[in-house]
């Protein structure tokens, strides 16, 4: 009856989240997950087959495109990361072997850009944001699922900062292509900043994990499956309980790769502190509040291998 199965891969296992097992052994198991790994994959999620396979097949058609027609969608900068981008993934000159397509999560900013992305726009934008939505609900049902873990009273106190109208979530489609040999950095040690990542892929590996210092764990492919990425707030929100994993992406030589992630933001205005139930082990909290935006800030003005969550630690601790 337990919910968490192992999958071993060398010395270590990750653990799968099966949502349709027994509902009360689920939030428990996520837990663990988060606690050991910060990172797990879920399957029998309830997103439907065909709406991955239609944004899937969206991405692969764009990126079959003539360069120059790529370049006619918006070019992601580090003043604007949103749009087309190739090899330049960080604000300080970051590289990786890969093209990418970031999207803001909102329907009418879809709508607007699907014109310079697709030969069929109304396609485009609605394969999309069928995708978001279920993706987001997913998203939700796994914070919600965490809290309900946690003990913490208010089950939405994560998933509301998802659910916002504001929310500054995003979506970003990933595609790498063979290189001339294995193990090429496709997308280099990185933390994700947000709460959490949801991703999923063609039949192709290239995802690993830090589990621990220098020791990196691949992740076998599942396109039937989602993997759960903790974010940097996540980590803030559980009061340093979760840490977010850090991951990177490598390439192969036989065949391209094309991942989808969800990428699930609260606000830019919105404020982020740990809900009294998570400060109590410690008694304190071990960060300083502060909002989404002043993080992205501080995001942009980093590497991307930074730590960026040392910068809010609570200075007032050492008073303590």
């Amino acid at each position: 009856m337990a919910t968490s199965s192992r999958t071993p891969l060398g010395s270590k296992n990750l653990p799968t989240i099966d949502l349709r097992d027994h509902r009360s052994n689920v939030p428990k198991s996520i837990v663990e997950a988060c606690d050991q790994f910060g990172f797990f994959k879920v399957i029998n999620h309830g997103v439907p087959k065909d709406i991955i396979e239609r944004v899937q097949q969206e991405g692969f058609s764009f990126f079959a495109k003539p360069t120059f027609v790529k370049q006619q969608a918006d070019q992601a900068s580090p003043a604007n990361p949103l749009g087309y981008g190739h090899k330049n993934i960080g604000a300080l000159g970051d590289k990786g072997e890969l093209e990418y397509l970031l999207l803001s999560t909102h329907p009418s900013y879809i709508a607007e850009k699907s014109i310079t992305i697709s030969d069929d726009p109304s396609r485009f934008s609605s394969a999309v944001n069928h995708y978001i939505q279920a993706v987001r609900d997913l998203t939700c049902e796994l914070l919600e699922l965490i809290a309900e873990g946690l003990y913490v009273k208010d089950k939405s106190v994560f998933s509301g900062l998802i659910r916002d109208v504001e929310s500054d979530s995003l979506l970003r489609l990933n595609y790498y292509l063979p290189t001339s040999k294995d193990d090429d950095i496709g997308f280099g040690e990185h933390s994700d900043p947000q709460l959490l990542s949801i991703l999923t892929s063609n039949n192709v590996a290239g995802l690993q994990i830090l589990v621990e210092k220098d020791a990196w764990i691949s992740v076998p492919a599942d396109p039937n499956a989602f993997w759960v990425i903790v974010g940097d707030m996540l980590q803030a929100l559980t009061n340093g309980r979760f840490v977010s994993i850090r991951h990177r992406v490598l390439t192969n030589t036989s065949k391209p790769r094309m991942s989808m992630v969800y990428f699930g933001a609260p606000s830019l205005q919105a404020s982020i502190s740990a809900p009294p139930e998570l400060l109590r082990p410690i008694g304190h909290s071990l960060y300083r509040t502060f909002t989404w935006k002043a993080y992205k800030e501080k995001l942009y003005s980093q590497g991307l291998a930074a730590t960026r969550l040392d910068g809010f630690k609570n200075s007032n601790l050492d008073e303590k």
